[in-house]
């Protein structure tokens, strides 16, 4: 349970991996600062922000953010620091507020390296104060603990580092000013749905919300031999300058994070959310331009004098051309914004390990078989109608935590007229899989089909051909009845095994291997019995590693009534063609979301399948 602090509160710090999450209506620099026993900074290389982001042991966000992260590992701070200060200032000349009081007050939140919640601060009563500790971790008796601060500082940034003791505190002040503002303010929100968003909210059946889910440091993550393992991000380290007067040239792995796959995945996600809030902020002035407008002709009309003559087209004129002046304001604005992503996006696809990259990237051509598990998997790409051709890859964190729903009763112009839907929705189960077993290592991860009438044999001929199913696809009632009762009794034993802390005690046949089940055709074949049993996986499943995949058309399922609502929501619904059915919890655009495609003749689903089962097979031999 998380510990709601007060002004002057403590509270023991029961992990010393730690993430400090910062939620603020406005942009704000994240900065954290040592202390010695007296509280006063040992020197000026004590203090991290965005132009110098690390100290030892604690990272602090790269650029202004309305979320920013402190990521914190409390035994490699040196031995002499007794407290670290975490410090939230208003970065100057981006044109927001000069004061605390100003804005919504700011919250943070200390949560361990597996993102479960220790304590939370809220900074209540702030005014004129533009920089404000927010908390600070301090030893005492060998261990660590919080202590929820807030005390502002209407001086600024320069009078609060002065206050510890930081030499030449205005200079180094201004240094971290001029740093914060090489970087465009960026809203990075990693930990899901902001405040007041319901957590999993969804629509049934028609919008998914989509979220990035909460980053998991304690993940080793898979590399391949384009992305290294690195604590500080390479591309960052040989990235050319920019020239003089030009914007910051962008980087992979610009973002915060214990490794490259976490920097990447967090980068993707702060894209996704800079996308998110231009556009946001586009149409949110377009609509003030377009009822100016409106306004504006509705007085003139309500006057007789104005509804004719040279004096009414006159103003109408001017109230046109006012709108049209804002909206090409905002449109340039937003034109800035969406080609700035766009040359992150130039740079950041190519240095994306297989787990987040397309199936033509350069990666897939040197694939190995990875030894541990990435932290997240990319089920396709988000767009928006005012940049189609920006594409941020939809990720979405591993292990699953709701099954997938691919929708085999949507059709579109992505799909041939004489083609199959049902036929294109289960070659995008089909690439789902194959990357799913791609990227975790050897026996990690198996994949079980239930196709009742056999009807999915062509389809599933890349997986069946490379050896990779567990077993041959279930079919017939009797097929899928013993399939389901297996994974039901899996299902039980280990959530027994986890409650009873009795793991060991798992029977010898049990695969402990993450479970992949793919359902075609559904409900062809299936009874009450079984349509139960599925409905049962797909609630307890995910938390014991059996996953759910379901191609099908919910007409198909109509006879059941409400009775299947449940199973339809608990799932991700993604369709094989183009939709706008996905929203943001943050905006709530309408998101087109593009299915993953393998380019046409390519072979690489076949030769990556086939190393994957070549190692699966070698452990046995």
């Amino acid at each position: 349970m998380t510990a709601e602090l007060v002004r002057g509160q403590n509270h023991p710090l029961p992990h010393t991996r730690l993430e400090i999450r910062v939620t603020a209506g406005v942009p704000v620099l994240a900065c954290a600062t040592f202390g010695d026993e007296r509280g006063d900074a040992p020197g000026t290389d004590s203090v991290a922000h965005p132009g110098s982001p690390a100290l030892p042991g604690v990272e602090v966000s790269r650029r202004a953010a309305t979320g920013p992260r402190f990521h914190i590992d409390l035994e490699a701070v040196p031995a002499p620091v007794q407290l670290v200060r975490v410090v939230l200032a208003l970065p100057e000349g981006v044109g927001g507020p000069d004061r605390f009081g100003a804005a919504a007050a700011p919250s943070a939140v200390v949560a361990s390296a597996d993102g479960a919640e220790i304590a939370g601060f809220t900074l209540t009563g702030l005014d004129a104060e533009s920089a404000v500790i927010a908390l600070e971790l301090y030893r005492r008796h060998g261990g660590w603990k919080v202590r929820a601060v807030g005390q502002g500082y209407a001086g600024g940034l320069g009078e609060l580092l002065a206050d510890q003791g930081v030499p030449g505190a205005r200079e180094t002040a201004a240094g971290i000013q001029e740093a914060a503002g090489r970087h465009p303010a960026r809203a990075v929100r990693e930990a899901g749905p902001g405040p007041g968003t319901p957590d999993g909210a969804r629509r049934p059946g028609a919008v998914n919300y989509i979220h990035p889910g909460r980053p998991r440091l304690t993940a080793t993550p898979a590399t391949s031999p384009a992305t290294p393992p690195a604590t500080s991000s390479p591309a960052e380290a040989s990235a050319p300058p920019s020239g003089p007067g030009e914007p910051p040239r962008p980087v992979a792995g610009d973002a915060g994070g214990w490794t490259m796959d976490e920097r990447l995945y967090n980068q993707v996600w702060g894209m996704f959310e800079d996308l998110a809030r231009s556009v946001a902020a586009y149409r949110s002035a377009t609509g003030f331009a377009e009822s100016r407008m409106d306004q504006e002709l509705d007085r003139l009309l309500a006057d007789p004098r104005g509804r004719t003559g040279g004096a009414g087209e006159a103003a109408r004129a001017r109230a046109r051309a006012a709108h049209d002046e804002l909206a090409g304001r905002a449109r340039t604005v937003l034109d800035r914004d969406l080609d700035r992503l766009a040359a992150e996006s130039e740079v950041v696809e190519p240095a994306l390990p297989p787990a987040y990259a397309r199936w033509d990237s350069a990666c897939w051509q040197d694939y190995q078989v990875p030894r541990e598990a990435p932290m997240a998997l990319r089920l396709g790409d988000l767009r928006l109608p005012e940049r189609p051709g920006l594409r941020i890859p939809m990720l979405v964190r591993l292990p699953l935590e709701r099954g997938l729903w691919i929708d085999s009763g949507r059709s579109g112009p992505a799909v041939a007229p004489a083609a199959d839907p049902r036929r294109s929705a289960m070659d995008t189960a089909v690439s789902h899989a194959a990357r799913l077993l791609a990227v975790h290592p050897p026996g990690a991860f198996t994949v079980q089909v239930i196709d009742p009438a056999g009807s999915a044999t062509a389809a599933l001929a890349p997986l069946t051909a490379a050896g990779v199913l567990d077993g041959p696809p279930a079919t017939g009632a009797g097929g899928v009845a013993a399939l389901l009762a297996r994974l039901t009794r899996r299902v039980d034993l280990v959530q027994m095994a986890v409650r009873g802390g009795a793991a060991e005690s798992l029977p010898p046949d049990l695969d402990p291997a993450e479970q992949l089940l793919i359902v075609h055709d559904f409900p062809h074949g299936f009874d009450d019995r079984t349509v139960t049993q599925l409905r049962y996986l797909a609630d307890e499943g995910p938390a014991v590693g059996v996953h759910l995949m379901m191609v099908a058309d919910r007409e198909d399922a109509s006879g059941y009534g409400p009775v299947l609502d449940p199973l339809w929501r608990s799932l991700l619904r993604i369709t094989p063609v183009p939709d706008d059915h996905l929203a943001d919890p943050w905006v709530g655009h309408a998101w087109t979301y593009e299915p993953p495609v393998v380019p046409p003749g390519s072979g690489i689903l076949d030769r990556v399948l086939r190393q994957v089962a070549q190692k699966r097979r070698a452990p046995r031999r």
